[in-house]
């Protein structure tokens, strides 16, 4: 046992004037003035412990929130129609229909995955897992979105290599599909790589869980692992600092993850919630026991008295505000009626869970804690986890954002014949953001418990929830820091707007959006311009697609000294199909269809993949976005998709035309004769622009001959634009990329050049 002994509130009044090391734990001088005229004295070492996790930037949205407040102002009816769970638990929740629902939700775990990229990336999927399990699902998969420094930076390797373990790791040894994410490489993410992790659960409609601490008189009960040194105050101080050129200016341990006894914590929670056990949960993340006693108590509807001696320790040397700064992996809090807690003991028995019963609710309003028999908290709930400081931190247009846009890419030389566009194609399909992925990717299992309809490398992933009825959803992420650096109003909506046609292409229709925006520090007033602009278009955006945002994340002091990563808003969209069986590939699979061009192509290059990888340039201003367009789009494919017209739909993105072929030839090993000329006399763009520009509501589709008449007419009925521009050609050893009157690749070449990127580097 410690030796230590507890600051007590009757030590606290007694001596007014003690010091106390508030700079240390992350807070400032006036929010500490703040906390003592809250409690009407100082606080104790642990009120100070649980005031500065809760109050940081990682828990508190202080300099967000007054942004994040659009998400749940901009909705209309239709939006509130699927949405059973918004902002504000632990994730959010959407009717599929048949009494099922799902929830979902991604989050950060980027300065830990730096400092130690194994366990900070394998925390950081277990952590947003839980939050699934707390919401009474059972997680059913995960996806990552990740971005790294410059692909030959001698530290990349190590970052790549250990998050990727890490990621692959907890997801593999806890059996769930990982079915999609993005990976991309820029300088820009050298000291500061981002680890965002989504996860997905399927509940029933009466299994929903919420976290809050009713009842007076019932228990609260913590379970799972034991909790130890490691990670103290980790994603929540070391998320709310910046990285200088010295490293971390705080280095608390990083969380160490036990994926198999989170295995055994899904399975006990889904019994517990099967049986009717329990009341409110609540996962243990960032602030461990401070932000679980915490959320409980001011979600509830009195107080929680809490007997900190009960927790069984790893580590019998923490002091009191050690063990509630804790943030050890594998924990839940439940709230427990008394009398229901023997049967919830006999469960968590049964599973060799281990667990001890904390306190119970009260009815004082307070969140009392005491050590060994003293009082060392005594607080309102709220002024801890809900009323914490909001901060409407200075906002400036950047300075250098003018002649950033004026430096368009229209002024880069084009190739100016066939033989130098096909070496353009070549090195953008061999280029680290464009070249193949499964270097990463094939360290995932991605059909783990059999429901996996798509993945890797579909634009979307799909997971079946029901075996019946066939009914499943779809999700896809994305982000573009380069056209967010642009203009971040429009980038952010560009993200949006791709992950919506992502869902889309796979024949599902988008319901509903998770967001994880990775900023700067807030202290720098162009960043808080930037997520200004982001959080207002992410929101106009999801008001004109109607559908809600239900929940997300904020990352802010992504920065290397006083350079922030460019603005990375990752947003997620998800989607429902009412029967997998319906999906619809990414690629065709036969000879002899027709493939089609949907939607106009402009000239659209700057912040293109063609102007960073060709020219190593960015400028200009992104493309231009019609959201009513990308719905009318997504309308059209879910027609075809029930109608069975099209047998492969890819949506064009990153690296435009160009790309969208390459990945489709490579796929299946069936090439494609494809012309360009009516792209150019219909759209007024010469051959550079056919093949690169990253024009949106844009899709490519094959289609078999058969259905030529009722496709074309549907697209006319409709009056979406249609251009066929070509047929796919034999597969095998002799498949290649014919564009016709300008360049041929063989398959066999474009799949060579973009396999061999990653491996080179990291294999």
């Amino acid at each position: 046992m410690s030796t230590h002994v507890a600051d007590t509130v009757e030590n606290a009044i007694a001596t007014p004037d003690k010091e106390q090391p508030y700079a240390a734990l992350g807070l400032k001088p006036d929010e500490y003035a703040q906390i003592r005229e809250i409690l009407g004295r100082r606080p104790t070492s642990g009120e100070l412990a649980m005031y500065s996790v809760m109050w940081s930037e990682h828990c508190s949205y202080k300099s967000s929130k007054m942004y994040l407040r659009q998400f749940g102002q901009k909705v209309s009816e239709k939006m509130k129609e699927k949405l059973m769970v918004g902002m504000g638990e632990n994730a959010g929740v959407v009717d599929v229909g048949e009494g099922w629902a799902v929830t979902f939700k991604v989050e950060s775990h980027n300065h830990p995955s730096y400092i130690e990229p194994f366990q900070g990336a394998a925390t950081g999927v277990g952590g947003i897992v839980r939050d699934i399990i707390s919401m009474g699902a059972r997680p059913v998969a995960i996806m990552d979105q990740l971005r790294f420094g410059a692909i030959d930076h001698p530290d990349t390797a190590r970052v790549v290599n250990g998050v990727v373990s890490g990621i692959s790791f907890y997801g593999n040894c806890l059996g769930l599909p990982n079915i999609g994410g993005e990976t991309y490489f820029d300088s820009v993410y050298q000291g500061n790589p981002l680890v965002n992790a989504l996860s997905v659960g399927v509940l029933r409609h009466e299994d929903l869980h919420l976290a809050n601490a009713s009842g007076v008189g019932n228990k609260i009960v913590l379970f799972g692992a034991r909790t130890g040194g490691d990670g103290i105050g980790g994603a929540s101080i070391l998320a709310s600092d910046s990285f200088d050129a010295a490293g971390p200016t705080k280095r608390p341990a990083v969380q160490v993850g036990d994926p198999f006894a989170e295995k055994v914590l899904i399975e006990c929670c889904l019994e517990l919630y099967r049986l009717g056990l329990v009341e409110g949960i609540q996962d243990l993340g960032a602030a461990g026991i401070s932000c679980a006693t915490s959320e409980l108590a001011a979600n509830g509807d009195g107080g929680m008295i809490v007997h900190l001696e009960e927790v069984l320790l790893r580590d019998p040397t923490l002091t009191a505000e050690e063990i509630l700064m804790s943030e050890s992996q594998e924990r839940m809090m439940a709230v427990v009626e008394p009398s229901k807690l023997d049967a919830f003991l006999a469960v968590v028995a049964k599973w060799d869970v281990e667990t001890s019963v904390l306190g119970e609710v009260t009815d004082t309003g307070r969140l009392i804690i005491h050590h060994f028999g003293e009082e060392i908290v005594n607080v309102d709930p709220s002024t801890v986890a809900v009323d914490g400081p909001v901060y409407e931190r200075p906002v400036a247009y950047p300075l250098w954002l003018d002649a950033l846009q004026k430096d368009s890419a229209s002024t880069l030389p084009r190739a100016t014949s066939g033989a130098e566009l096909r070496e353009q194609v070549i090195r953008l399909v061999a280029s680290p953001n464009l070249a193949d992925k499964s270097f990463i990717t094939d360290q995932y299992d991605y059909f783990v418990m059999g429901n996996t309809a798509l993945s890797f490398p579909d634009d979307a992933g799909m997971i079946r929830v029901d075996e019946e009825s066939g009914l499943g959803f779809a999700i896809a992420t994305d982000a573009n820091g380069r056209y967010c650096q642009l203009d971040p109003y429009a980038g952010a909506r560009l993200a949006l707007a791709e992950a919506y046609r992502n869902v889309a292409v796979s024949g599902a229709v988008p319901v509903a959006v998770t967001d994880c925006l990775n900023f700067g520090s807030p202290e720098n007033p162009e960043v808080m311009w930037q997520f200004k602009q982001a959080v207002e278009g992410l929101a106009d955006g999801c008001l004109e697609l109607e559908i809600p945002v239900t929940g997300g994340n904020v990352s802010f002091y992504n920065q290397t000294g006083d350079q922030p990563i460019f603005p990375t808003p990752v947003v997620g969209v998800l989607g429902i199909i009412d029967d997998v069986a319906r999906r619809i590939p990414s690629a065709w699979q036969d000879e002899g269809n027709n493939i089609y061009l949907l939607g106009y192509t402009r000239d659209e290059l700057d912040g293109s993949a063609w102007a960073g990888t060709i020219h190593d340039h960015l400028g200009g201003l992104p493309p231009i976005l019609d959201l009513s367009t990308e719905m009318d789009l997504a309308g059209l494919l879910q027609g075809a998709a029930i109608e069975s017209l099209v047998l492969s739909a890819h949506d064009l993105s990153d690296g435009g035309l160009a790309q969208a072929l390459a990945e489709s030839v490579m796929r299946f090993g069936v090439g494609a004769r494809v012309w360009l000329n009516d792209i150019i006399e219909r759209d007024g763009v010469d051959a550079t622009a056919a093949l690169f520009s990253e024009s949106t509501a844009r899709v490519l589709v094959s289609v078999d001959r058969e259905d030529d008449v009722r496709f074309v007419g549907l697209c006319n009925a409709r009056n979406y634009p249609v251009l066929r521009i070509g047929v796919t050609d034999q597969r095998g050893d002799d498949a290649v990329l014919d564009v016709q009157g300008q360049f041929i690749i063989p398959v066999s070449e474009i799949r060579e050049r973009s396999n061999e990127t990653l491996p080179k580097y990291f294999g």
